[in-house]
């Protein structure tokens, strides 16, 4: 495993590297939440490493984990484009990765789809964990629900664990998602672009976004799509039913061939 710093578009940014146990497997590369960070996916990433051969590749995007502190604020409404348009093709070139599966999770699953639609570049396939679409008001009752928290519980030191500012990573999250001008924003109008494999994970409790985030992505990529709706599961599949998505991931690696 290596791990440091690289610079993406004047930002530092953190990166993990687990190396290939095998030869000719897919390049694995993990895309996190909207309050996530390299730490925040704990071993998980090491576990489908360890159970597919590939190699794995981690960062935490500016604003996140130990990358550099946030300081443009506030975000505007196309943050999640950007990221995927502009940061993560420049990602993939500096390690020279080509043609990878994208496992994103919440915001980082929505950066999954968008790239996959809008990049021009080809993926081996997308899994998707909790991804958002369009917006709910049960995602913006649970950003709600945080905001309350962080103020009332001990939700600032628990992130700081993980983030160098927590203060400003999570004003910078919480902020654009309840945005009045963020209220409107939808990539559905993308999902027909998608045409490699895609696997959508959703926990039947997740309280952040319903089935019909889903539902929309199955009926709407052109390419084969997979579902994986999972009971006594909230918005982190990858945490609350490891075992399960660990399996759906290896099973979905495998499908999508070397």
């Amino acid at each position: 495993m290596t791990e440091g710093f690289i610079t993406i578009l004047g930002h530092r940014l953190e990166y993990r590297l687990i190396p290939a146990a095998k030869p000719n497997v897919p390049f694995l590369v993990f895309l996190h939440e909207g309050l996530g960070s390299i730490g925040l996916w704990r071993d998980f990433p090491d576990r489908v490493a360890a159970a597919t051969g590939c190699a794995v590749l981690l960062y935490s995007r500016y604003g996140f984990g130990r990358s550099d502190i946030l300081i443009e604020e506030p975000r505007k409404p196309d943050y999640l484009h950007a990221e995927a348009l502009d940061v993560l093709p420049r990602v993939l070139d500096h390690f020279g990765i080509v043609e990878p599966i994208l496992i994103g999770h919440s915001d980082g699953a929505s950066i999954a789809l968008i790239y996959a639609a809008a990049s021009g570049q080809p993926l081996k396939g997308i899994v998707a964990e909790a991804a958002h679409v369009f917006v709910e008001e049960i995602t913006l009752a649970g950003i709600r629900d945080a905001v309350h928290a962080w103020n009332t519980t001990e939700l600032p030191s628990r992130l700081a664990r993980h983030h160098t500012d927590a203060e400003r990573t999570f004003r910078g999250w919480h902020e654009i998602w309840l945005a009045p001008a963020f209220r409107d924003w939808n990539i559905e109008h993308l999902l027909p672009a998608i045409t490699c494999p895609t696997l959508v994970i959703q926990g039947e409790g997740d309280e952040y976004g319903t089935l019909e985030q889903v539902e929309k992505i199955v009926r709407q990529v052109s390419g084969p799509v997979e579902k994986l709706a999972l009971a006594n599961c909230g918005h982190t599949p990858h945490r609350d039913q490891a075992e399960t998505v660990l399996n759906a991931i290896m099973w979905f690696v495998a499908k999508c061939g070397p």
